[in-house]
């Protein structure tokens, strides 16, 4: 059995697959370089208030252009690896950074992806997320906990909590007792890979490290949403080669040092 082939049955049983290293040294470095820089990130950046009045600062993006998340979202690595582990075309249905903050960075209340897209035409689950840290994520900074194997539960009914949209606490208090907690601790360049209907939350930031992520989130083509939302439909997904990635990253780095100038 190939190391694909292992992933996706490890993808398939507990929900989310841990890749160390998704990305090199040097890559992961100068996305963090370039996140830093990125005056558009910082004035796109929006924040989302959890149920203790925390702010977590996200910034989403739906378009896939000639830049390095794009890049990244379009990566062979990535995609091969969604497609397969979803048995299906995937396409870019948005990426988002999470740029949560020391001592300030909110929480995530337990969810799952699929409680949010269902509302937004898909009719399956067949949807899911490559979480990539730019920083290492601790415990102690927030990073992503999952519930193993809680995507077998299927779609749980979601509602509001502070400015966030949550899953029914009912529901969940019961899930975590079933189901065992994972703090997904990951090395700068790591990536979790999960399923729609994975429960996940994740804590504050109380440590004096930042915990900013990149995180790229796929639909199957067979899943085309049947009206428009805020997210796109249906388009071919054009892969890149991943000996291209440090290039563009290169290209926008120069570009922005251009514009700090």
């Amino acid at each position: 059995m190939s190391a694909l082939d292992n992933e996706r049955e490890q993808f398939q049983k507990d929900g989310f697959v841990i890749v160390r290293n998704l990305l090199t040294a040097e890559e992961v470095e100068l996305l963090s370089k370039i996140a830093r820089l990125d005056q558009e990130l910082s004035n796109t950046a929006y924040g989302r208030e959890d149920g203790h009045g925390a702010i977590v600062t996200l910034s989403v993006r739906n378009d896939l252009i000639n830049d390095y998340y794009s890049a990244i979202a379009r990566s062979s690595r990535v995609v091969q690896r969604m497609s397969s582990f979803l048995n299906d075309e995937v396409y870019h249905y948005h990426h988002k950074l999470i740029l949560k903050e020391p001592k300030v960075g909110g929480a995530w209340e337990w969810h799952q992806d699929y409680g949010y897209w269902y509302n937004n035409g898909c009719l399956t689950p067949d949807m899911g997320s490559c979480l990539i840290a730019i920083d290492q994520a601790t415990k102690e900074n927030g990073c992503l906990q999952v519930l193993r194997g809680s995507h077998h539960i299927g779609r749980i009914n979601h509602g509001p909590i502070g400015d966030q949209t949550g899953a029914d606490l009912e529901r969940v208090e019961e899930a975590t007792k079933r189901y065992q907690t994972v703090h997904v601790e990951l090395e700068p360049g790591s990536a979790v890979l999960f399923h729609s209907n994975l429960l996940h939350r994740s804590d504050q930031n109380y440590s004096d490290n930042p915990r900013w992520a990149l995180i790229c989130c796929y639909n199957t083509k067979q899943n085309d949403p049947y009206k428009e939302s805020r997210h796109p439909r249906y388009s071919p997904l054009q892969e890149m080669p991943d000996a291209e990635l440090i290039g563009v990253g290169q290209s926008q780095l120069e570009r922005l040092k251009l514009n700090t100038e």
